[in-house]
């Protein structure tokens, strides 16, 4: 059963990310403060809520699963962001980083400000703020302070602990998945609807024979011979 809250906090939000892994395509990243209240006013029983029996790890869910989930979560949530963060900015300060940061911008997006954060993973949400780089959203002095502020907390497999996290997972997931059905239609040779970017042998082959595309993350091993492959 998911908990509801990691903290005594009512502005709670989770964060997680999806498309670590994947050789093409951003990570997207998300942040979601659920609402714990009713339109009446009374305390929602989440043991009794769609939202909780459908949901767990986006990763264990289906497609299918996943889709029905998004505009419940976005309809049950008192704020929730979405962001991607692309392959230049990827390469330029690494993936872990542009994982934590695209959680960190999501933070920054949400109309409300959160009072206790929960992370997936192993990493504090603040770990590295300010990084210099050339791509991509740069953040202010004032946003640095902001995010400092807020306690949070880093959890392992997050997404299968707490509803927040888990809710994050699913509109990472969705969104990045909208994301690379878009671009399949630029080139389709990758087959990027099916893989979504991921290290497959059909992806790899398509490399292979293909090269690469501004889609493609060139600092990460696209292929198992790393061989120098021409944009």
């Amino acid at each position: 059963m998911l908990l509801p809250n990691f903290s005594s906090f009512i502005l709670e939000t989770g964060t997680d990310e999806a498309g670590r892994g994947c050789l093409a395509g951003p990570v997207t990243a998300a942040a979601v403060i659920l609402s714990p209240l009713t339109p009446e006013g009374g305390i929602i029983t989440h043991s009794e809520n769609t939202l909780t029996k459908l949901l767990n790890d986006s990763k264990q869910l289906s497609e299918k699963v996943r889709d029905k989930l998004r505009p419940i979560i976005e309809q049950q949530s008192l704020s929730f962001a979405v962001t991607h963060l692309h392959p230049k900015e990827i390469d330029e300060i690494n993936i872990l980083n542009a994982s934590m940061k695209g959680m960190q911008e999501c933070v920054l997006k949400l109309n409300q400000t959160p009072e206790f954060i929960i992370v997936d993973g192993n990493r504090a949400l603040n770990s590295k703020l300010g990084l210099k780089n050339s791509f991509g959203k740069q953040f202010s002095k004032t946003e640095i302070e902001l995010l400092r502020s807020i306690p949070n907390q880093s959890i392992i497999k997050g997404d299968s602990k707490y509803l927040s996290i888990a809710a994050a997972s699913v509109l990472a997931k969705t969104y990045r998945d909208d994301y690379m059905n878009a671009i399949h239609e630029e080139f389709p040779m990758y087959n990027w609807k099916k893989n979504k970017g991921y290290p497959t042998q059909e992806h790899r082959e398509a490399i292979r024979k293909y090269g690469t595309t501004k889609y493609h993350r060139m600092s990460f091993r696209l292929l198992p011979e790393q061989l120098k492959l021409e944009i």
